[in-house]
């Protein structure tokens, strides 16, 4: 595909997503500003990111440290400016590599990884932190009754800020069947007085709008199937 191409293509994606949050911030009386759209630029190329980048896009979010932290050195060196986001599972031993690549870490589960992130950051870092409000075996994330102990845990380091709370609901037929997961986590967040929830991708960020998301992790909506 040539870069113009690339260019438009994602420029169609990008507001094509921008349209349907606005459309889900409107039924549920919203402000589509206090939307955070995060592109999952996993499995894309720099030139993808880029063209991303030039369509407004501020924000990337990256599953795999091993693909991610070389993506992030070159889009920096081609002058893309972002704020980048872990959002995949984080290994206690990638937590250096982690806290010096990405500015916002949204799947801490566990005291361990609150610790080694809180040894690495060489600067402040914010995170949340993932839960598996569907009790999903084969998912990462604490269980509900474990946020608390988490919450304690962040509250005791001096280099991490502790900003919400992740999920990844189930795969659904239809998106709604999600609804109650995303209701959970709103109410847990509250709980704690934790202002940003990280809920939602392709196929369910609108109702995950509804129920109070703050960031949206949305990959295949604005860039395809995946071209690396």
């Amino acid at each position: 595909m040539s870069a113009v191409a690339l260019q438009q293509d994602v420029e169609a994606g990008v507001e094509r997503v921008r349209e349907r949050i606005a459309g889900a911030c409107e039924r549920a009386g919203r402000d589509p500003a206090s939307i955070t759209l995060v592109a999952v630029s996993k499995g894309q190329p720099t030139e993808a990111i880029a063209a991303a980048r030039e369509a407004g896009i501020r924000h990337f979010g990256e599953n795999r440290i091993q693909e991610a932290v070389p993506k992030i050195e070159d889009a920096t060196a081609a002058g893309v400016e972002a704020t980048w986001h872990l959002v995949g599972h984080l290994q206690s031993n990638k937590a250096k590599a982690a806290a010096n690549a990405f500015d916002v870490i949204h799947s801490v589960d566990s005291a361990r990884l609150l610790r080694r992130l809180e040894a690495a950051a060489p600067a402040p870092r914010d995170v949340l932190l993932q839960v598996n409000v569907a009790a999903e075996p084969q998912k990462e994330g604490v269980a509900p009754d474990e946020v608390e102990g988490l919450v304690e845990a962040a509250g005791r380091t001096a280099n991490l800020r502790l900003r919400g709370l992740m999920t990844i609901a189930p795969i659904a037929g239809d998106p709604g069947e999600v609804r109650p997961v995303f209701r959970s986590l709103r109410l847990l967040a509250e709980r704690f007085q934790l202002p940003a929830l990280s809920m939602g991708m392709t196929d369910d960020f609108e109702v995950a709008i509804e129920e109070g998301a703050t960031l949206v992790r949305v990959g295949r909506a604005i860039f395809g199937e995946r071209r690396s």
